[in-house]
């Protein structure tokens, strides 16, 4: 099932006589299931494209049909409504309450929408399990190592169960050991919930834990590819490959 599609999608900044296009009518769709990587170059226009899929930005042009809702047109009201309930959040520092508990913090879409305390702890302790953080429920932010906020930061964004996740740069803050816990799990929930999932990331090691990677370049979509039955070794290879014919895609 179609979760995502961006048709002729367009973001622009300044007035028309200094005008920046930034999206340049990106073609877009992403499906149940799917965990895609986006990659390209700074500047390239792939955390906007994050922005502008998620709402957190307004397009300029183009269409966002998500979840059979379109976003372009809703207004401010609607839209936060659809946020609450059909998306989740992953960031690169956290954005964790540090006066809240790690529990307190991941059922906190929960409380939002006013799902009753036995059902938030019930799905707390699922996806806790999950991430291996079940015995941090009652410490705070500030006493948990940067791998443990992220995934604390992971089950918020699960808990609730909306349609896709977005993920900007998860691993941006972490060391490599615990990058790769993180993406480990994010694998995992991604087979055993189905959760839809879309990852900004310059690093080609973390897109090959998705299913398909699509890459961005001035603004368009440059090309994309699909693990498919590959290992995620030879994904990797497949990953650097493209890279290397883009020119690069590190951040600066």
């Amino acid at each position: 099932m179609e979760i995502l599609h961006a048709n002729k999608l367009s973001k622009s900044y300044g007035n028309k006589w200094n005008k920046q296009e930034v999206l340049k009518k990106i073609d877009l769709r992403i499906y149940e299931g799917e965990f895609v990587s986006i990659m390209g170059a700074s500047g390239s226009g792939k955390t906007t494209l994050l922005n502008v899929l998620s709402t957190i930005d307004r397009a300029s042009g183009g269409s966002i049909l998500a979840n059979g809702m379109e976003l372009t047109g809703m207004k401010e009201k609607h839209l936060a409504e659809f946020r609450k309930k059909e998306l989740g959040f992953i960031f690169q520092e956290y954005n964790l309450l540090d006066s809240l508990t790690v529990k307190e913090n991941i059922i906190l879409p929960l409380t939002v929408q006013k799902v009753s305390k036995k059902e938030a702890s019930s799905r707390f302790e699922t996806i806790a399990k999950q991430l291996g953080i079940e015995e941090l429920a009652n410490k705070y932010p500030n006493e948990l190592s940067g791998g443990q906020k992220q995934r604390t930061s992971a089950a918020r964004a699960f808990i609730h169960e909306p349609s896709i996740i977005f993920a900007d740069e998860p691993t941006g803050a972490l060391d490599s050991k615990a990058a790769s816990s993180l993406l480990e799990k994010l694998s995992q929930l991604n087979e055993q919930r189905k959760a839809t999932i879309m990852m900004v990331t310059h690093d080609p090691a973390a897109a090959s834990y998705g299913s398909s990677v699509v890459f961005i370049k001035d603004g368009e979509i440059f090309t994309r590819l699909t693990k498919g039955g590959q290992s995620k070794k030879a994904f990797f290879k497949d990953i650097m490959q493209t890279q290397a014919v883009l020119g690069g895609v590190h951040d600066e």
